[in-house]
Formats: C-alpha cells, sequence, structure tokens
C-alpha cells in the first residue's frame, strides 16, 4: 500500500468506518502475527494470537493520536514489541507465582511504541535463523544483550525495515541506527560465542 492509500484508509479508520478498520486488520494483520511469533521461541501460535489482538486494540484506541511519523506498520510493530514484553513478563511472574502485576522496564508512549534506549530481552537475526536450535540460541543471546540492541535487530531483522525507517521509528538519525546495529551484531556474536563454548549448541556467526 503507497503512502496515498495508506493516509487516506488511516482517515477513513479515524472516521470510524468499520470497513476502513477491516481493511487494516486485513492489511497488517498477518505481518504483525508474523513478527509477534518470532519474538520469543517459546511464544505459541495462541500466544502470538493474544498479542495480535492486545496490539490492534492498543491501536484503535490511539489512532486518532497517530499523525504518520512512521509507516502504519512500524508502529504496530512498536506497540506489538511492548505488548510481547508485557505478556512475557505476565506468564513468567505467573510461573513463578508472583501476584503483582507486572511493570514493563521501558514506559513508552502508547501511540508511538517510542521511548528511551535502556536493557530488555528476546530473539534475532535473518540468516541464523536457520533451526529451532540456533534460534533458541539468539534467543538467550539477546536475553543477555538486553535492548535498545533488541529492538534494533527486531525491526532490522524480522520487520525487514530499513534503516531510514528505523531512524524514523525510534527517533534516531541513519548513521547513529548503523553504527549501533553494529555494535550490538559484534556483542550478540561474543555472547553467541560464549554460549556455544558452554557446551549449548554449535556455534553460528552473525551476519553484519
Amino acid at each position: 500500500m503507497d503512502a496515498e492509500a495508506e493516509a487516506e484508509l488511516l482517515a477513513r479508520c479515524r472516521r470510524g468506518e468499520q470497513a476502513a478498520w477491516d481493511q487494516l486488520l486485513d492489511v497488517h494483520y498477518p505481518a504483525v502475527w508474523r513478527f509477534v511469533y518470532q519474538l520469543a521461541h517459546e511464544f505459541t501460535p495462541e500466544d502470538a494470537e493474544e498479542i495480535c489482538q492486545e496490539t490492534f486494540l492498543a491501536a484503535v484506541r490511539h489512532m486518532a493520536r497517530f499523525r504518520g511519523h512512521c509507516r502504519v506498520q512500524t508502529w504496530l510493530f512498536q506497540i506489538a514489541i511492548n505488548k510481547a514484553r508485557d505478556y512475557r513478563a505476565r506468564r513468567l511472574a505467573a510461573k513463578r507465582g508472583g501476584s503483582a502485576k507486572p511493570v514493563s522496564l521501558q514506559a513508552r508512549d502508547p501511540e508511538t511504541g517510542l521511548g528511551p534506549d535502556p536493557a530488555s530481552t528476546a530473539p534475532g537475526p535473518d540468516e541464523v535463523l536457520v533451526s529451532a536450535e540456533q534460534a533458541a540460541l539468539i534467543s538467550r543471546a539477546l536475553d543477555e544483550l538486553g535492548a535498545p540492541c533488541r529492538e534494533l535487530v527486531q525491526l532490522r531483522y524480522f520487520a525487514d525495515l530499513s534503516y531510514g525507517e528505523i531512524a524514523r521509528a525510534l527517533n534516531l538519525n541513519v548513521k547513529t541506527v548503523s553504527s549501533r546495529l553494529s555494535r550490538c551484531l559484534d556483542a550478540l556474536e561474543q555472547i553467541m560465542r560464549r554460549l556455544s563454548a558452554d557446551g549449548q549448541t554449535a556455534a553460528v556467526p552473525v551476519q553484519h
């Protein structure tokens, strides 16, 4: 969908046209579902479905404030990252028997999904994801690596966004995105080599 068609669709959504919301869902739901399903190796299709529903409900609530600072799909991915993080935190808390409501480590604007640059968790890059064993290794490595590297790797390799799109989504310039991503991949490779040396699985090179 080109920018003009997307802008018109958003305008119809803001006017409350049900057909427009149905079209938005048809266009973006499959990509958001695939993105969510890859965010953590333990997510099941049912988990991805629930997180997607939370993502699109949040989009409905905040659509009036979305002003086209990035592509709609990028905005939805950012919301999905936050919803997936909170979903995972709730499940981990439940497994530990905790009754307290988990709070996201990164306070983000629900309209844009953007926020500061601190620390988090998740899985990773493109060519490396060639087996379930390697996917699990990457997930463990990114759990150690944390954010903002997590967001950069997810947006670049899972969402397949360009450097320019990532820069707009995270309010960074393109050179900053490039240099940070390079450092993140270097650090990720070192963690993966250590995990491999510890007998987790075979070494897997990270492609820059």
